[in-house]
């Protein structure tokens, strides 16, 4: 429906090093997810993935949610559903390296795939998806799945009860 968007990967703090080529994954994660989503965009327009690690999330799930505690992926849109078509930056999605990298070994999945899981999840977020009923929530996954066979990342809710991405 789109163009390509322009991602901007930047790596701030925590353990990607530990997964190769992470910031290519989170770029190729969010351009599938836009791919995918079924909304029209302004061509060329913007979103940012910091890669980042647990306190700064924490930090961030404290200030913006009253949450505190760390999370796996937080997403900020810069434009309401019904904006998107004339926005020019989407918003910023913020993943935490620990938690992800705990994540993917309880699940038994490279890191990478988890990876790009949680910035397609994150994406889709600031596309106005949603997870707040089972309805929302099965067409989110849908589109998870998706963008993810896109990338050759095996269905994420086919195993027995993997975490859920946050968001």
């Amino acid at each position: 429906m789109t163009a390509a968007a322009i991602i901007e990967i930047t790596v701030a703090a925590g353990p990607w090093a530990k997964i190769a080529d992470a910031a290519a994954w989170a770029e190729r994660a969010a351009q599938a997810a836009l791919a995918v989503a079924g909304v029209r965009l302004l061509p060329g327009v913007e979103l940012s993935v910091v890669l980042n690690d647990d306190d700064a999330v924490r930090a961030l799930n404290r200030d913006w949610r009253g949450k505190d505690s760390a999370t796996n992926v937080l997403s900020f849109p810069a434009a309401g559903p019904d904006q998107l078509a004339a926005a020019p930056h989407l918003g910023d999605v913020v993943l935490a390296g620990e938690t992800l990298l705990r994540e993917a070994a309880a699940e038994g999945r490279p890191p990478h795939h988890h990876l790009a899981h949680l910035v397609v999840h994150g994406t889709l977020h600031l596309l106005g998806h949603d997870h707040e009923d089972d309805a929302e929530a099965e067409r989110m996954e849908a589109l998870e799945r998706q963008a993810l066979a896109t990338l050759g990342v095996p269905d994420p809710y086919a195993e027995a009860a993997p975490a859920r991405a946050a968001g």
